[in-house]
């Protein structure tokens, strides 16, 4: 029989791993809704009344001012909401995280106009690339030999669903390029983000939630600027008057960004970047089944053997990672 603590340890990991891919796979199924779908006013299904959802700050700053509130409300419960440490990061620092945070996630969800979401999540799985290639110029990463190898896979896979079947979304006319730069752009911009907080975390002593706090209302600003410079908050209040689900949606889209992180944030800390790493890529892999069947993408034999490819080389690397840990 297990030892109580075994027992404790997988009650541990599969808690987390249900709330990791519950929230995520609720986030990508509101993401894709809301971008992909079509709005109508009360009472109508005429195809002529058919509206889209473009204002994608808006969603930015949803998110950004819902996860803002959490950290505040954490920190204030721990003491440290007013309180600056010493070792804490400059604000400036903050400012380029949020800067990169906000352009990435645009670039996100904007690409949604263009590419579907299994094309948008594939590309996502290539985010080791460009944090390999800006943890070498940051001087913070060392790679070894399986990291090279499973960012050929990842290559080769991305590029085999690229080229062997429909990639559009469906409100798009046809197979486009921009949605394909936009995911580009946010892989280059998630990549800064993800590695320049690791380095903050590296050079400064600050709790988690501080870090959290500070990005996300930094981001808030950013993404509230844009949409007054852009003038389209007068656009999206008309929006919400006359197609009221997306106000519910666009919530239940940022609370579950918000517990998805913080679940993902717990994983790190407790259980370690291997078991965060496995959740991670089965739980993409479930939103691209999930969203294929929901959506109907219709994917050819050959793009499913991208799919297969890419998540493949992601669990073999955080296989041989796991045994190399449990030998040492």
């Amino acid at each position: 029989p297990e030892a109580p603590a075994a027992k404790a340890s997988n009650v541990k990991v599969l808690t987390c791993a249900g709330l990791i891919i519950g929230s995520l796979m609720v986030y990508a199924y509101l993401q894709e809704k809301i971008m992909t779908r079509p709005y109508y006013p009360e009472g109508s299904k005429e195809e002529g009344d058919a509206v889209y959802f473009k204002y994608t700050l808006f969603l930015v700053f949803n998110n950004r001012i819902i996860a803002a509130v959490v950290s505040a409300v954490i920190l204030a419960a721990r003491g440290e909401l007013l309180v600056r440490s010493p070792n804490a990061a400059p604000l400036y620092k903050f400012v380029l995280v949020s800067l990169s945070n906000v352009i990435a996630t645009s670039c996100q969800y904007e690409a949604l106009k263009w590419v579907s979401f299994p094309t948008q999540t594939l590309f996502k799985c290539g985010k080791m690339i460009p944090v390999m290639i800006w943890g070498t110029a940051m001087g913070i990463g060392k790679y070894g030999y399986m990291d090279y190898v499973t960012a050929a896979c990842v290559s080769l896979g991305c590029w085999v669903f690229l080229v062997s079947g429909p990639t559009k979304t469906s409100r798009a006319a046809e197979d486009s390029v921009t949605g394909i730069v936009l995911m580009v752009a946010y892989l280059a911009f998630d990549g800064f983000t993800s590695t320049f907080q690791q380095k903050l975390f590296k050079n400064h002593k600050m709790s988690i939630y501080v870090q959290t706090f500070w990005v996300n209302l930094i981001s808030s600003f950013v993404s509230m600027s844009g949409l007054l410079v852009s003038g389209s908050i007068p656009e999206i209040l008309k929006f919400i008057k006359l197609y009221p689900r997306i106000l519910p949606e666009a919530t239940m889209l940022s609370m579950s960004a918000v517990s998805g992180q913080f679940a993902i944030t717990y994983t790190i800390k407790d259980l370690g970047a291997l078991v965060y790493a496995t959740v991670m890529t089965v739980r993409q892999f479930l939103s691209v089944l999930v969203s294929n069947v929901v959506f109907g993408h219709h994917l050819t034999v050959l793009q499913w053997f991208g799919v297969v490819v890419v998540f493949g080389a992601l669990l073999y690397k955080a296989y041989v990672k796991a045994t190399a840990s449990s030998k040492e």
